[in-house]
């Protein structure tokens, strides 16, 4: 796994770049949609803000490794891990500065966060935290050695809640990769005895992320899909051309 720190300080801007609270967060969520992201040639990256160390299975360098072998399935361009304390997200001016710091150095044009519902604290701080870190990492008297940046859009992975996504994207192409990403935390979803009473099995837990993608996939007509929300409201300039039908 990166060090963000060990990375060089001019590394090209990436276009989109997913945030979440621990490993394999994201290859749950949105990892299909950085995938193709990666497919169409845009820089994509992960950054997660903790190693799970509160995890029952595994430790946090086992999650390490495991994490950037997931990110090479994905074809990121970058995946860092800030080591905030798991369970335990605050967001405080600390750790938010420094994930502002993080964006303002990897200048992502698009970010995506969890969505601001959760189960888990740790989901819904990590939203809270990225948002408030997007919008100070373009304040330009935050940090006079770094050059502002603020990320054109962000976007909510909705996958585990329960609202209408305000678009859906495709990832049919993406999902048995998405699978073999998500399945590199072998700590995670082995056959470990280690709370084996509270995890499902490998191919239960296969079978139920299949059922929620072709959910979201029937919505749009394809086979599998990640459902996203946004705040704004997006615009359409070609109407006729618009892509889900209606009967």
């Amino acid at each position: 796994m990166r060090d963000p720190y060990s990375d060089p300080p001019d590394l090209p801007p990436l276009d989109i770049l997913a945030i979440a609270a621990h490993p394999d967060d994201i290859e749950q969520t949105c990892g299909g949609t950085l995938m193709g992201m990666a497919e169409k040639g845009y820089r994509a990256g992960a950054l997660d803000l903790t190693a799970g160390d509160m995890g029952t299975r595994g430790s946090p360098e086992i999650r390490l490794r495991e994490a950037e072998a997931a990110a090479r399935v994905m074809r990121l361009q970058f995946r860092g891990n800030l080591r905030f304390p798991d369970a335990r997200l605050e967001n405080t001016i600390a750790p938010r500065m420094t994930l502002a710091s993080e964006i303002r150095r990897l200048r992502p044009r698009v970010v995506i966060l969890p969505y601001w519902e959760a189960r888990h604290p740790d989901h819904y701080r990590a939203c809270e935290m990225g948002f408030e870190a997007c919008f100070l990492a373009g304040l330009r008297k935050l940090d006079e050695y770094t050059e502002p940046h603020r990320p054109y859009k962000i976007l909510y992975s909705s996958l585990y809640a329960d609202v209408r996504p305000s678009f859906v994207v495709d990832i049919t192409a993406q999902f048995d990769r998405r699978m073999e990403a998500l399945f590199c935390y072998e700590s995670q979803y082995g056959g470990s005895p280690d709370g084996a009473g509270l995890f499902p099995s490998k191919q239960e837990i296969r079978e139920r992320l299949a059922a929620i993608a072709r959910f979201y996939g029937q919505q749009i007509g394809v086979r599998y899909g990640e459902p996203f929300v946004v705040k704004e409201t997006i615009r359409i300039d070609d109407v006729v051309a618009m892509g889900v039908r209606t009967f």
